[in-house]
């Protein structure tokens, strides 16, 4: 008998509303997540996450509480290391996205269900299949199983620094360029693409791309958190990272490994990188409005913005290709020279009216 569905790997509860983490409990409670007996290993950072122990811990007095000294490949570990001593049926991440990627491998590695209590809306890693941790090669990215739940409360959102929020905005925008590099790799190189993940992760970026609400709006939030967990679940539905990363996730890591002390946030160098790639497309209009968003919302859309000169930036669009070997974007595709980058980047920066 042919297979007339599939299952879509995402999680069983998704909590996203002001006031969700007085509520934390109760979905920690589901017997889909944890027995009425069962014990939480809840992992934080020393800095917010003390905060919200001393909030959470009279609702949850079973819970061991693990502080995590930051996102490399080692604090992954040791989190699994300390957690193997203990008998429990869930794991919480609960803070921002090192965290969260670190309970992420951690839970995988010890074998339990990972539960993400996201404190910010930095990037789409809070529901990917993927854990992205520094290791002594530079960032490795290290595949894990999907959280079984996502609880986002917005009043935390909102109390953190909405630099975190602008990150998260570029991310979720350059989901339209990474898109677009899908259907050229399709067309040219004719490599297959998921339909259902490529729209999962197209609208949850247009749904950004439209709002006309700002960083302080819970109806934009909403928006913004939603699609983040969307881009989560379109990788996992496609078993790739290539409905979220395309030339402007190329571009992201370049400025990372080409100047790493000086790197700005994810969300930043991937929002600028895709709206230069949707030019180098040749879609304009589409690059303009994409800036244009950008800027409204307190992105940069100019290498200068972020302190990088002109020359800087062409020698990261040229490096770019090396950081993602075999994916094939507008970046390979065109094959520019040194003069040609430089060239392109000022017709950019003009179409956009720098």
């Amino acid at each position: 008998m042919p297979v007339l569905t599939r299952l879509i790997p995402s999680p069983v509860v998704v909590d996203i509303r002001p006031g969700a983490l007085n509520d934390l409990a109760g979905v920690l409670a589901d017997q889909r997540i944890c027995s009425s007996t069962g014990k939480l290993a809840i992992a934080i950072s020393g800095g917010s996450g003390a905060v919200l122990r001393d909030r959470l811990m009279p609702s949850l007095p079973g819970a061991e509480w693990f502080e995590v000294g930051g996102g490399t490949l080692d604090d992954a570990i040791k989190l699994a290391d300390a957690m193997k001593r203990g008998r429990y049926d869930a794991v919480v991440g609960l803070g921002g996205g090192k965290i969260i990627d670190c309970a992420k491998f951690a839970a995988a590695r010890v074998g339990l269900p990972l539960v993400a209590v996201a404190t910010n809306l930095s990037h789409d890693g809070l529901c990917s299949p993927v854990a992205t941790l520094d290791n002594d090669a530079g960032r490795g990215s290290y595949g894990v199983p999907n959280p079984i739940a996502v609880v986002i409360d917005l009043d935390v959102i909102r109390e953190a620094p909405v630099r975190f929020v602008r990150s998260g905005i570029g991310d979720a925008l350059s989901n339209i360029s990474a898109i677009a590099d899908w259907e050229l790799a399709a067309r040219e190189r004719g490599e297959d693409i998921d339909g259902l993940a490529a729209a999962m992760a197209r609208q949850a970026g247009e749904a950004v791309l439209r709002h006309p609400g700002g960083v302080g709006d819970d109806a934009f939030l909403q928006v913004l958190a939603e699609g983040l967990v969307l881009t989560g679940i379109a990788m996992s539905v496609s078993g790739d990272s290539r409905p979220a990363s395309g030339a402007c996730h190329e571009i992201n890591h370049a400025f990372d490994l080409l100047f790493p002390k000086r790197a700005a946030s994810h969300g930043e160098q991937c929002g600028l990188g895709a709206a230069f790639a949707m030019h180098l497309r040749g879609a304009r209009e589409e690059s303009a409005y994409m800036a244009s968003v950008l800027r409204r919302h307190g992105l940069p859309v100019l290498p200068e913005e972020i302190g990088f000169t002109v020359d800087e930036f062409v020698e990261v669009v040229e490096f770019a290709p090396q950081t993602r070997p075999g994916r094939y974007t507008i970046l390979e595709h065109l094959d520019l020279s040194t003069d040609q980058i430089r060239d392109a980047y000022a017709d950019y920066a003009k179409a956009i009216g720098s």
